[in-house]
């Protein structure tokens, strides 16, 4: 029998929210999704389609700003082109209630995360990227930054898209690690954010990760994977092709679409094909959601698993010392054998148990142990 702490794989999609999908970046509009096309409920829905084929939760990272049925967005001047002049009568109709349907009812299938309100920060009517940190790492105003939050929790409200989410993925991917107590990560904390997914930042001197990819900033897990994105931001009805090595797979919502929306189900399943295949493997894991990728993943790096035939020592006490009290504490191992023996675990409990391919079992284990040392016996 060999045993692995399985490296998870969480899908993230920037960019959904958009109903333009032009780019108008040329104006000071946003960039938007770059579609070339209107967005249609079919394209929320089939990111429900991707997580119930494959049995987990892809975060889908919201921009909010056409969702706006109030034209609240008028006392949020930096937020969008408009600024006090904000109008957005033209994306006000029944399609936002059947997408609210759609994301409530696919709840168990897609985690909503916070992208940002318009994407970019305007000044004047000219827009910089990007809506949370320059693009040198620098925070926008803090009274700013609070007041786009506050308009994307209201929007929120304003669909009934539930509370404010727990994952955030900066717009642009303009982030900064290590501002301390007055930077973003802090007041990030303060709404309720948990979890950062980002494949680039600005790494300010003195901090330090805990793993090569996970570092713990102001309370909050940040996930720093570069190259996480290899797929133009544009691209519709992407092939797959990359092989995936780190936790995150990267998308922006086109390369999930089909020009026709109608036909949006055949690129979906040129991804579940792709992706399914983790999910077997002994080494690999789709993660169900977003808190259980970031659990799986300190476990993976951080966890130290002892083998001795089927005899199993597991020490988790290095990722208790990250400081991140929110953390899951239950992980899954995988253990590559015909037939998986009978195991009898002292300072832990098993909480499911199942086969997931013809020569991999897994265990979803929870260590109970103060020390937090636990070992399995036959």
């Amino acid at each position: 029998m060999q045993v692995n702490i399985p490296l998870p794989l969480q899908v993230v999609i920037d960019d959904v929210g958009w109903w333009s999908g032009e780019d108008g970046h040329a104006r000071q509009e946003p960039y938007r999704s770059g579609s070339g096309r209107a967005h249609v409920p079919a394209d929320y829905a089939a990111i429900v389609s991707l997580g119930e084929q494959l049995g987990m939760r892809p975060m889908a990272a919201l921009i909010l700003c056409e969702w706006d049925r109030e034209n609240h967005l008028r006392r949020v001047p930096s937020a969008t082109w408009m600024g006090a002049q904000w109008d957005n009568r033209r994306w006000v109709g029944p399609w936002l209630d059947e997408v609210a349907a759609i994301l409530g009812a696919g709840a168990d299938h897609v985690e909503i995360a916070l992208h940002g309100v318009g994407h970019e920060f305007w000044q004047n009517g000219v827009f910089t990227r990007a809506e949370w940190h320059d693009q040198l790492g620098a925070m926008r105003p803090a009274q700013e930054v609070r007041a786009h939050l506050d308009a994307f929790a209201h929007i929120l409200t304003q669909n009934g898209l539930g509370g404010f989410p727990q994952s955030f993925v900066p717009a642009a991917f303009c982030h900064a690690i290590g501002d301390g107590p007055g930077g973003l990560a802090a007041v990030l904390h303060e709404v309720g954010i948990r979890r950062i997914a980002t494949p680039k930042a600005v790494v300010r001197d003195g901090y330090r990760f805990a793993h090569p990819l996970l570092g713990v900033d102001q309370g909050t897990l940040t996930l720093l994977q570069p190259h996480a994105y290899r797929y133009p931001w544009y691209d519709v009805a992407t092939q797959p092709v990359h092989e995936i090595s780190g936790p995150l797979l990267g998308l922006h919502w086109p390369n999930l679409l089909h020009k026709d929306p109608a036909r949006n189900a055949e690129a979906v399943t040129r991804w579940v094909e792709f992706l399914r295949p983790y999910g077997q493997r002994p080494d690999r894991m789709l993660a169900p959601d977003g808190a259980a990728c970031w659990a799986q993943l300190a476990h993976h790096g951080l966890a130290r698993l002892t083998q001795d035939g089927d005899h199993l020592e597991i020490d988790v006490s290095p990722v208790r010392r990250l400081g991140a009290a929110w953390l899951p504490d239950s992980f899954a191992l995988r253990c590559e054998c015909q037939t998986l023996p009978a195991l009898t675990w002292t300072g832990a409990e098993v909480l499911a148990q199942r086969q997931v391919a013809p020569g991999c079992h897994e265990i979803t284990l929870r260590v109970s142990a103060a020390d937090g040392v636990a070992e399995g016996t036959p």
